[in-house]
């Protein structure tokens, strides 16, 4: 597969909530760096957050309309698009909790698998939500 087919893959798998495709697309030493700049590291942590994040957001989804493939010492995909979902807390959905944000997602492909996945993506959409729903 090339790089494209395979950050198109781990899209498909956060759409589709499979953990276990995600797992099988992060190396052990896999990298997460969220919009905010931290970074989680460890194939293992990060499935666990997928997890709780699809609880947080259970229909969260990725709609990609832009992707470019460079390589340059190592392989990165950028993809942009947006990112959206309804804000569940404590499985009660607060009224009007549906977000949307535009986002760019940068992939660094190595043997096959998503070394290390980086958004870019404002989130006050979803803090909003957050703040109106502990009111």
């Amino acid at each position: 597969m090339t790089p494209q087919e395979i950050a198109e893959q781990f899209v498909r798998a956060i759409n589709a909530h499979d953990l276990d495709c995600l797992a099988d697309l992060m190396p052990s030493d896999h990298r997460f760096i969220d919009s905010m700049g931290d970074v989680v590291e460890g194939r293992d942590t990060m499935v666990e957050g997928w997890e709780a994040y699809f609880a947080m957001v259970p229909d969260y989804k990725l709609e990609i309309s832009r992707c470019f493939v460079a390589t340059k010492g190592t392989t990165e995909v950028m993809l942009a698009g947006k990112a959206s979902g309804l804000y569940h807390s404590k499985d009660v959905k607060p009224p009007d909790s549906s977000w949307s944000t535009p986002v760019a997602l940068r992939a660094v492909v190595r043997d096959g698998q998503i070394a290390e996945w980086q958004v870019y993506a404002d989130n006050e959409p979803i803090r909003q939500q957050i703040r109106t729903a502990s009111v």
